[in-house]
């Protein structure tokens, strides 16, 4: 059956929407944040559990599997039910993954977290953009976008720096980051309980399709590539940083604190915030070229501070990472729903959405296995390979298809 959404028209107190609007993007903060609290422990983990480098990649890359279901089979489930629903439940299976990773004793239990950590945000933060969208006031929803991006950004840095502080001045550093997010949790399942729904007439579970549908219809794929390309280099950018710059810290720079390695990670993430905040005036095709120009020069300096052993050269690469992830990520999203047409749009953003997921996974796992035989500056050089041919590519497309 078909079934129409029907929102709210935003006609509350200017307070009580304000209230709202922060509810909704600490809930998506908090949620990413839970992804990247492993970043400075991965280290710890891989001695604790006693495996290699190519199954610390593998565990961080199973958290696009958890992905993938929520865009594939849940992503339209609060156009029905509602998004205060939909969200608390995401909050439950991010609890869920949070409190296996809290008593995790061996691999399996680390895999079964971090699917359970990427079907919650997957759920909960594409209902949340959803909500965000309908709580902001105006006609243009630039606002929306950049309060979920940005709080994107925000979350993943702050669940890196955090976790990183107490991993390295704290105690029990693979429990108390999770006691703490534990927590956290709860004051946002609380405070999203009491967050106003914007669907006005929410409907049954039974009337929701979990059908997958995706395609591209032939007047937008040649559009589609770049884009497409951008979102799958922005996010492996990200990736990297996540899963890998731990490593590269400790091997290459010398550097083994696990708040260090959190502080890196929160650095990539705040310049990403900070340039979606300061560049909202900029037209998202521009932002999203920008980005592809940019992206060749990052990595090239990421395998300078490798190479060199400089921690300064590698600061500098990690800012320039996050410029050119938050303009690749921000530019490219808005180009894909210029070009959908509306009667398609969910349909060709899920497809956007498995370019980024994958983009976000798969370049770690082959990373991570020429690491483990080839060592951590040829695996950085195969990567700045890949993301260079990608951009370039991707920016043919963009000059070529530009208006």
């Amino acid at each position: 059956m078909t079934y129409k959404t029907i929102t709210e028209p935003a006609h509350t107190g200017k307070r009580e929407n304000v209230a709202a609007l922060v509810s909704v993007a600490a809930m998506i903060a908090a949620l990413f944040a839970g992804s990247t609290a492993l970043t400075p422990l991965y280290v710890i983990y891989r001695e604790a559990f006693g495996f290699s480098q190519i199954t610390l990649t593998l565990v961080y890359a199973i958290y696009v599997v958890g992905n993938l279901a929520a865009l594939l089979l849940f992503g339209r489930i609060s156009d029905v039910i509602g998004r205060r629903p939909t969200v608390l439940v995401a909050v439950m299976v991010t609890v869920a993954s949070a409190a296996l990773f809290l008593f995790a004793h061996n691999l399996a239990a680390l895999e079964v977290a971090r699917v359970l950590s990427g079907l919650g945000i997957g759920v909960g933060v594409g209902s949340g953009t959803a909500w965000l969208s309908e709580l902001v006031v105006t006609e243009d929803k630039t606002y929306a976008s950049m309060i979920a991006t940005g709080t994107n950004f925000a979350g993943l840095g702050i669940g890196a720096l955090v976790a990183g502080l107490l991993a390295e001045y704290a105690p029990l550093p693979l429990r108390l980051p999770f006691i703490i997010y534990l927590a956290a949790l709860g004051v946002v399942a609380v405070s999203i309980w009491r967050t106003r729904e914007t669907v006005r007439k929410p409907g049954r579970l039974a009337d929701v399709s979990f059908r997958p549908r995706l395609g591209l219809p032939p007047e937008v794929r040649a559009h589609f590539v770049a884009p497409a390309v951008t979102g799958f280099g922005a996010m492996a950018l990200v990736g990297f940083f996540a899963a890998l710059a731990p490593g590269v810290l400790a091997g290459d720079l010398h550097i083994a604190s696990h708040a260090a390695a959190g502080a890196l990670f929160f650095e990539l993430a705040l310049v990403a915030a900070l340039t979606i905040v300061l560049t909202a005036r900029l037209a998202s095709r521009n932002a999203m070229l920008m980005a592809l120009s940019l992206m060749p020069p990052a990595v090239i300096l990421l395998v300078a501070a490798q190479w060199s052993g400089s921690l300064g050269i590698m600061l500098m690469a990690t800012a320039l990472c996050g410029i050119a992830a938050a303009l690749g990520y921000r530019g490219s999203l808005q180009v894909v729903n210029q070009i959908a047409p509306p009667a398609r749009r969910a349909e060709i953003a899920s497809v956007y959405f498995i370019c980024c997921f994958c983009g976000n996974a798969l370049p770690v796992v082959g990373i991570g296995m020429i690491s483990t035989v080839a060592g951590a500056t040829a695996a950085s050089i195969g990567f700045a390979c890949m993301i260079t041919v990608f951009a370039l590519a991707a920016l043919g497309f963009g000059m070529k298809y530009r208006g």
